[in-house]
């Protein structure tokens, strides 16, 4: 495990991801533009959030400040206790290795890498030692992909693709799981199929799960519903599934 770092600012508290009036804003040549205006929310730990909301409104510039892939203008973001906010990018590299898996929605996979090499390759550069192996073909089995450990990308269909990048994303096992529209170039059969293997890792590995999606019936299988609009929040409740299951 790495050392804490003296530039961490650590807050008590349970929520894994803390966020205190985030804005992000940005010059055009002619005016600025806001896309984040003062965002305040928290999110427990082992919980399923979707955000949603129109193009435009904030979501994926949300989540990539979360991810530590762009700089907020203002504002502070908590992870897992740690302060975020202004940390160096090799310092934010070392956060994002310990803490946050990604599942994109183009996939994202080294074309000249097996599958398996795939999904090894975040732990490999954490300095993770040979036992990782194991976990990754542990990992591929339970997305189902255990007979195309040496299949390249090019070999692979788009939601066996996704799949690799989902068993990429947890190899890690970061407390945090980021994902921008993981379904959204997939078919509505697989696009289930990965929502289902979404949630059982999600619950196996015990990860916090923060989803963005245009899609409100894949948004109804999360605990809870983030609406952003104009980059602010304007709803936050509980999906249909989770007051179901608090009545």
């Amino acid at each position: 495990m790495m050392p804490e770092s003296p530039e961490v600012t650590r807050i008590p508290g349970n929520p894994i991801v803390q966020v205190i009036g985030l804005t992000r804003t940005i010059q055009t040549p002619t005016h600025r533009v806001e896309i984040l205006r003062g965002i305040d929310l928290e999110i427990e730990r082992g919980q399923f959030a979707a955000i949603m909301g129109p193009s435009g409104s904030g979501k994926s510039t949300l989540l990539g400040l979360l991810a530590g892939l762009d700089n907020a203008t203002s504002g502070r973001i908590f992870l897992d206790g740690e302060d975020i906010t202004g940390l160096s990018e090799d310092r934010m590299a070392e956060v994002r290795g310990r803490k946050i898996g990604f599942v994109f929605q183009s996939f994202q996979l080294i074309p000249t890498l097996t599958a398996e090499e795939n999904v090894l390759l975040p732990a490999e550069l954490a300095g993770a030692g040979p036992e990782v192996t194991k976990r990754g073909r542990e990992l591929l089995e339970r997305v189902g992909l255990a007979d195309r450990l040496d299949h390249y990308p090019v070999q692979l269909s788009g939601g066996e693709q996704q799949r690799v990048a989902l068993a990429r994303a947890f190899i890690t096992r970061p407390p945090i799981l980021l994902a921008d529209e993981p379904t959204g170039n997939l078919d509505g059969a697989t696009g289930q199929h990965v929502l289902e293997l979404l949630l059982e890792l999600n619950r196996g590995e015990g990860a916090t799960l923060i989803l963005v999606t245009h899609d409100p019936g894949l948004a109804e299988h999360s605990d809870r519903i983030i609406t952003l609009r104009d980059g602010l929040v304007v709803s936050d409740k509980l999906s249909r599934v989770a007051s179901s299951i608090a009545q």
